[in-house]
């Protein structure tokens, strides 16, 4: 203040901010949405694994692009591991025991960044399952369930494309393997085969194109989409368990500064530190171990990454069968499982619009499903994941029957005979489950919870006595929809004519009938039943 005219007195960072805000709009958004309110669950981290192991994926990706040569050139090992020296190799394999050996960090780097890809990929399953058995994916979701299903997609590719740079041994034999499913592609696997790897099998271009695709294209196409989904989470508002207070209007939880900003911030370094135990202590792909790739030898107990097991596990378990027709061989033993194994994902991408489509329902859902009250969901999502468990077991029998000092064709046919009945088996079981848990989710509204305290009634009889719940519990309990299924309604109006009824309106009909009809459901107690019960009656 000086003879009453008052100075401004803003410092230079003050004078930055106003300066970028009035140019950027950062205050207006940050007010907007820094204070934004985010549930609280456990399982609400599976997402946050799959993040923080991406962004540790790039980071010991971008280190280890310094050091690796990916080149097929031949040249002659001479280094630190001696048991190779002398021996002909790419230069690819070379570069990656120079990182295991000589390049300070790098074996520490590298087991990280394989294990970060194993985190990555087993986390957005399971991420994904639990998004699919609370129902998350119904509107306005679906379009990021299919932003996930398509980091899935990607990952389990640029993990198959990682996995094949060292060109090692056992990664050769993988790729071989991969090979020989696009070569049972009729007509055009040929061509697509040379395309990949530059002339025939093992060409010597396929290492310079898959790194490429490796560290750039198929990273960038994933950033983009996990930005887009962190984009949509923040928009749609994020989904939350039913309990007191929470509505589909309403979500209860911490903002998102500076509390959950602070927890994600540990998470991630929890996550990070991890990731860095399991690659200081585990080992993984000892590529020295293996030796080179030679397309004359394969590697004994040769798996592929376990995110893989189920595609390898398909065509192993598949007879040999094969249609030679006009000079041509069509290997149905490896073009059907192959072509399987895609469909499989397809329909685990598709799945929320078909859902939609047998509900009919339109309307926004925040509120998750307890998977007990869909039973025919959540058994459809065992038994997708029990196929996917014979399926492995089917992607290593050798080890399996090595191991457990079983036959190799005993393991075969459980494979073959389980990936029909272990499927509808778990579907039923699952079922049944779930209808018992809702069964005893009603009795216990009813009745209260058991207390274990046993009481003697005048007359003798001895009783349990049960503790009435409160409201909060019985709102978590009763809160969920039981709506009726979609129905064609009478196929004959009031005039007595006809109505005209499509193929596609009677598969709706039973598919909904199916999910939610009789059977499906247990009938939730009615404000009626609970009053006669607590009141004495």
């Amino acid at each position: 203040m000086a003879d009453g005219v008052r100075t401004d007195s803003k410092g230079k960072g003050e004078a930055f901010a106003d300066w970028a805000d009035g140019r950027l709009g950062i205050y207006g958004l940050a007010k907007a949405n820094l204070r934004k309110v985010f549930p609280d669950h456990w399982s609400f981290m599976l997402g946050e694994i799959c993040l923080y192991s991406f962004i540790v994926l790039i980071l010991t990706g971008v280190y280890l692009t310094l050091f690796f040569d990916p080149s097929s050139s031949e040249v002659i090992y001479h280094g630190s591991y001696t048991p190779l020296n002398g021996v002909s190799m790419t230069q690819a394999y070379e570069s990656t025991l120079d990182i295991s050996f000589d390049v300070r960090g790098g074996l520490l780097i590298r087991q990280i960044h394989h294990w970060a890809a194993l985190v990555f990929v087993a986390g957005m399953l399971i991420h994904m399952m639990r998004v699919f058995f609370t129902g998350a994916f119904r509107k306005p979701r679906e379009l990021n369930w299919v932003f996930g299903w398509t980091l899935l997609f990607l990952g389990i590719m640029t993990g198959l494309t990682g996995y094949s740079l060292p060109d090692d041994l056992l990664s050769g034999t993988g790729l071989r393997f991969a090979d020989g499913a696009i070569l049972s592609i009729p007509v055009v696997g040929t061509y697509i085969s040379f395309f990949l790897f530059g002339g025939e099998w093992p060409g010597v271009d396929f290492i310079s194109r898959l790194y490429p695709i490796h560290i750039l294209l198929l990273p960038g196409i994933m950033l983009g989409l996990v930005v887009a989904h962190l984009i949509l989470v923040f928009y749609h508002k994020h989904t939350q368990y039913p309990g007191a207070g929470k509505t589909e209007k309403s979500v209860v939880g911490m903002p998102f500064m500076p509390v959950y900003m602070a927890k994600a911030g540990g998470f991630f370094f929890l996550v990070f530190g991890v990731l860095a135990l399991m690659g200081g202590i585990a080992t993984i792909n000892p590529v020295w171990a293996f030796g080179p790739y030679r397309p004359d030898l394969v590697t004994t107990g040769a798996q592929p990454d376990w995110y893989l097991g189920f595609s390898e596990g398909l065509i192993r378990v598949m007879p040999a069968w094969e249609i030679n027709a006009w000079g041509h061989t069509l290997q149905l033993g490896v073009f059907i499982p192959f072509t399987l194994f895609p469909l499989i994902l397809v329909a685990l991408g598709v799945y929320p619009f078909i859902e939609a489509w047998i509900t009919g329902d339109k309307r926004e859902h925040h509120l998750l499903d307890r998977p007990r009250n869909v039973p025919v969901r959540t058994g459809l999502g065992v038994a997708w994941l029990s196929l996917y468990g014979v399926l492995l077991i089917g992607g290593g029998n050798d080890i399996v029957a090595t191991h457990l000092h079983l036959s190799i064709n005993h393991i075969t046919w459980f494979v073959r005979v389980g990936s029909f009945v272990v499927p509808v088996l778990a579907f039923v079981l699952t079922k049944r489950i779930c209808m018992g848990l809702q069964r005893a989710d009603r009795d216990k509204v009813l009745h209260g919870r058991e207390t274990g305290t046993i009481k003697r009634l005048p007359h003798g009889e001895y009783v349990e006595v049960h503790e009435p719940l409160d409201q909060a519990r019985l709102h978590t309990l009763t809160q969920h929809e039981q709506p009726a299924p979609y129905e064609i309604g009478a196929r004959v109006d009031a005039n007595g004519v006809r109505r005209k009824v499509t193929v596609v309106q009677r598969v709706r009909e039973r598919l909904a009938r199916a999910m939610f009809g009789p059977g499906t459901q247990i009938a939730k107690p009615t404000e009626k039943e609970y009053k006669e019960l607590t009141r004495g009656h």
